[in-house]
């Protein structure tokens, strides 16, 4: 929820409080470009390369292109919490923003196009939420009691996941519609859809990953 408002709010003040000079100041200096690897003439050169692998993800296109994400977010956003925790979460969210920032790169190394939008790290939470979803409650007996306790859904490993119908139709269908848009552009003859889809299959990739190494190190005994 605070990630939510936060996004919120940055993009109400982006559009109430800024004129178009003002919004393409703020695309340039906080939203990423990766040609400024090689293009010095950029404002600002390599200079915002320190913060922009982090700060596009909070500057939005319009209305629409924010309340989607945070509708994602919400979607997908909130098993991750409820399972590893407030903290955890946000760093999948982080490392699934830097690795759609990783292989936007390197399919768009010299673009002057600006990449904004919390995709990438919305895209790395639905990965990690693909991982146990969609997997079977487990539980326990209250040796006590005779209760049966809830212990949460297992993590499923990648051969699991893909016997999984739902987990595997989502996934192929998550990963088709984002492979479409340059296919798409490629037959029409334009560049397509203004839709960052490298970015988000490069988050979707980390947050599947992260999962295995997360509970290794949360299941690891403490001295």
């Amino acid at each position: 929820m605070t990630l939510a408002m936060i996004l919120l709010v940055i993009h109400a003040a982006y559009e109430f409080s800024l004129d178009g000079g003002g919004k393409m100041q703020v695309w340039i200096w906080f939203g990423f470009i990766p040609a400024r690897f090689f293009e010095t003439g950029i404002q600002g050169g390599m200079l915002p390369l320190l913060w922009t692998p982090i700060t596009h993800a909070f500057l939005h296109g319009g209305w629409v292109h924010v309340f989607m994400n945070v509708a994602w977010l919400a979607i997908f956003g909130t098993p991750i919490a409820h399972r590893y925790g407030g903290f955890v979460f946000l760093l999948i969210f982080l490392a699934g923003v830097l690795g759609g920032v990783a292989f936007y790169t390197v399919l768009e190394l010299h673009s002057v196009s600006v990449l904004i939008g919390a995709s990438g790290g919305v895209a790395g939470l639905t990965g990690a939420a693909m991982r146990f979803v969609f997997q079977p409650v487990l539980t326990k007996v209250n040796p006590e009691t005779g209760e049966i306790v809830s212990l949460g859904r297992q993590l499923a490993s990648f051969p699991q996941m893909w016997h999984d119908t739902r987990a595997r139709v989502f996934t192929l269908f998550w990963l088709g519609i984002n492979f479409a848009v340059p296919l798409y552009g490629f037959v029409v003859g334009t560049e397509g859809p203004m839709i960052a889809w490298q970015a988000h299959i490069g988050g979707f990739m980390v947050g599947l990953v992260l999962p295995d190494l997360i509970e290794r190190i949360k299941l690891q005994p403490r001295s």
